[in-house]
């Protein structure tokens, strides 16, 4: 067990793998700290733009029972959230394992002493999905 741990996500059109991943998490820690990308860094890698703005988002995470506490970020670098917000343990779903940035993740907060740990991930699930599910019945 944890004593703080932090994950950190778009999560536009909340669904059931968000909620799964943050049940998770909580389950390995104390306190879970949870960083909801803001609207340009979720633009700036994902090249689209949340359906969902970035205040509504983190109000949305802010208000789960698992979550101890939420902010906005405007990184994708671990080490920089860390260093505001320091974690013992990071947690991301294993779609994500053996992902060169997560590697280098992993080397990067091994310095601090902080772990990666990879949560299952739930499947046939995902905003980009919903999206798509969405933009087709419409046309």
């Amino acid at each position: 067990m944890y004593k703080v741990g932090y994950t950190q996500g778009v999560f536009d059109m909340f669904h059931i793998g968000h909620l799964n991943l943050i049940n998770k998490a909580k389950e390995n820690c104390e306190t879970l700290i949870v960083g909801v990308n803001s609207d340009r860094l979720a633009e700036a890698y994902k090249k689209k733009i949340p359906v969902i703005r970035e205040e509504e988002r983190a109000e949305i995470v802010r208000n789960l029972k698992a979550v101890d506490g939420c902010f906005i970020v405007d990184t994708l670098d671990k080490g920089v959230v860390y260093k505001e917000h320091p974690f013992d343990a990071v947690f991301i779903g294993d779609d994500w394992k053996g992902n060169d940035r997560w590697a280098q993740t992993e080397k990067q907060l091994a310095e601090y002493g902080v772990k990666v740990v990879y949560l299952p991930h739930t499947p046939n699930v995902s905003s980009t999905d919903l999206r798509g599910e969405v933009l087709n019945s419409v046309n």
